[in-house]
């Protein structure tokens, strides 16, 4: 009589589950492409953020930005209020960091196991560098006296915070999908769906009295920055270290 073990159908459930994702990955030639287009994009961000934090550092504040924030705020309808606040949730810890962890631990389950931990990496340096940089230019954050703030927080405003995760973590996790999944009903909800996200929680950090446009603003560029340089260390990674994985390895150049 043969011998059953535990671990039979999870291994089963797992080797269908990387079967899955390999008949939906792109081509190689197709993956560096969508990459590179992507970069170029990105690197564009370096000299405005340069320049929009010097203007932070020298001028106390822009009167634009109240003039944003009243326009946006006058939205006042409950339904509006209510998705802003669902955007926004996600980037409070503990939030933030159950969602990492349940990113990476779903890309390894599906044989991406170079692109889980890049992941992971992904988020780490967006907060790290948000915290550093909100640390040396030490902007306040809106005054209840100017504009309505549902909730006071703490820390520095510049650059928003929220923002910089999201565009490091799911941004990655849209450079994924971008580069590695074949066209699909799926990947273009997946794509939306993130890019979406990547969005509007800019509106909603403006929407809440948490920060200001322009912080918002410098959050995108400088995580777009952090982004290209994480996108980078992955390819650079899986060269080197993933080149045998169960799903979308690094294929060899041939001679």
């Amino acid at each position: 009589m043969p011998e059953f073990t535990g671990e039979e159908p999870v291994v089963k459930i797992k080797d269908a589950a990387q079967q899955a994702t390999k008949a939906e990955t792109a081509s190689s030639p197709r993956r560096k492409y969508r990459t590179l287009l992507l970069q170029a994009a990105l690197f564009l961000a370096i000299g405005a953020f340069a320049m929009l934090t010097f203007l932070v550092e020298t001028i106390p504040s822009f009167p634009i930005d109240l003039q944003i924030t009243r326009a946006i705020q006058s939205f006042n309808s409950p339904l509006f209020s209510a998705i802003m606040n669902l955007i926004s949730w996600p980037g409070f810890f503990p939030h933030s960091f159950i969602i990492t962890l349940l990113i990476a631990l779903v890309l390894y389950s599906y044989g991406l196991h170079w692109e889980a931990a890049a992941s992971l990496l992904a988020a780490v340096f967006s907060t790290v560098t948000n915290e550093l940089v909100k640390e040396i230019i030490q902007r306040p954050r809106p005054s209840v006296d100017l504009v309505d703030v549902f909730a006071v927080l703490q820390s520095y405003s510049f650059p928003s915070g929220h923002v910089m995760f999201y565009v490091g973590l799911f941004g990655f996790v849209w450079y994924l999908f971008f580069a590695l999944l074949k066209r699909s009903l799926i990947r273009t909800l997946l794509l939306t769906f993130l890019g979406s996200l990547i969005l509007l929680v800019g509106i909603s950090r403006i929407y809440l009295g948490q920060h200001w446009a322009s912080d918002v603003l410098g959050a995108y560029l400088l995580g777009g920055l952090i982004l290209v340089g994480n996108i980078l260390l992955y390819r650079w990674g899986r060269k080197r270290f993933f080149v045998q994985q169960p799903v979308a390895p690094h294929a060899p150049k041939s001679i």
